[in-house]
């Protein structure tokens, strides 16, 4: 049997995977110094202020933080004049510190999964938690030249934190948070988009993967199909976050080969008050049927191994394993799946 690491290379590849991946059992999300400095929050923190002087707020009942902006904790005041309010945190870290988060990548077996660091927010998140999301959009159409200088700023920045991430903690694999739509559309037009997001994260993934990373993987919950070939020109190996309204086995169909899809469980459909087992082993039936298993990866749509109700994840866990064993013969109990729970 193959390990989880294997079977997932073997849909990525398009080769002979004996199972559909579970979730996140290929892929341990792990941290470095910068999350500690300025670290995500937990369900019922409020008004938190983060090192990039955005405050965030996460509510009990939804799947993350999210930026706060009423008028006076907005942090660009005036776009023309960014540089007066935007100041990028330091990423000057010592070795102990690096030590410290580098014994927990030592500590993830490389046989079972793949090691990979988490960078949350990307690019345009960072733009819109730093201007509000409505102004960050009449930004990029009004003020175009400043929106460019501060992507220009935030992807030094990125490239930084690479360097640190690659040189200290050898991940082989990269997990990116970026949203860039919403439930069935993508909240800028592809070449508005290619204008402003394609030769950054060009060069950033490119610096991971000219690096040691093997796998870039890039969390986007929403509808981006038609971001595909951006995503694969900019270096993404696997879309997580994919929804259902991106039509999945069209995009297998015509892009599978040049990028993989983990994805298609959407919260809305399984992760709510009252949430059962029973649908949740229906929707992962029907999607592992319309998808198969080759460039696709079954997986909830949010950008973590969790669920905003507890139970939800594991419930849908328990469904691949049982559809595993019935359709390839392999047992739960055989598998090598590792705790879902990022370490910490």
């Amino acid at each position: 049997m193959l390990t989880p690491k294997q079977n997932m290379l073997e849909v990525i590849r398009g080769g002979n995977p004996d199972r559909f991946v579970n979730q996140y059992e290929a892929v341990q999300l792990l941290f470095h110094p910068f999350m500690f400095s300025s670290p995500l929050l937990s369900p019922g923190q409020e008004n938190v202020v983060n090192a990039w002087g955005v405050t965030n707020t996460f509510p009990k009942g939804v799947p993350g933080a999210f930026p706060v902006h009423t008028p006076d904790k907005i942090v660009v005041k005036d776009i023309e004049n960014w540089r007066d309010y935007v100041h990028a945190p330091s990423l000057k870290f010592s070795q102990e510190q690096w030590d410290m988060v580098k014994a927990q990548y030592d500590a993830v077996d490389g046989n079972q999964a793949f090691k990979a660091a988490f960078v949350a927010p990307g690019l345009f998140e960072q733009t819109h938690h730093l201007c509000e999301i409505t102004n960050a959009l009449m930004y990029y159409i009004t003020d175009e030249d400043e929106m460019h200088d501060l992507l220009k700023y935030l992807t030094e920045w990125e490239l930084e934190l690479a360097e640190g991430i690659c040189s200290n903690l050898h991940p082989d694999a990269l997990f990116h948070h970026d949203d860039w739509g919403g439930l069935d559309s993508t909240f800028m037009s592809p070449a508005m988009f290619d204008e402003f997001f394609l030769e950054p994260y060009k060069q950033i993934y490119g610096y991971y993967h000219s690096h040691g990373v093997d796998l870039v993987i890039h969390h986007s919950d929403s509808y981006a199909a038609t971001l595909v070939p951006s995503m694969i020109e900019m270096g993404i190996d696997v879309w997580q976050g994919c929804m259902e309204t991106n039509n999945l086995p069209e995009l297998i169909q015509k892009y599978g080969g040049k990028i993989s899809f983990m994805g298609g469980i959407e919260n809305r459909a399984v992760d709510f008050e009252n949430w059962t087992d029973e649908n949740c082993e229906a929707v992962v039936r029907r999607v592992c049927e319309e998808c198969g298993n080759k460039y696709f990866i079954p997986c909830i749509a949010q950008g973590g191994p969790g669920s905003v109700y507890p139970g939800v994840y594991m419930s849908l866990s328990n469904a691949i394993d049982k559809l595993n064993e019935e359709k390839y013969g392999i047992k739960a109990e055989e598998s090598t799946r590792l705790p879902w729970q990022i370490l910490f």
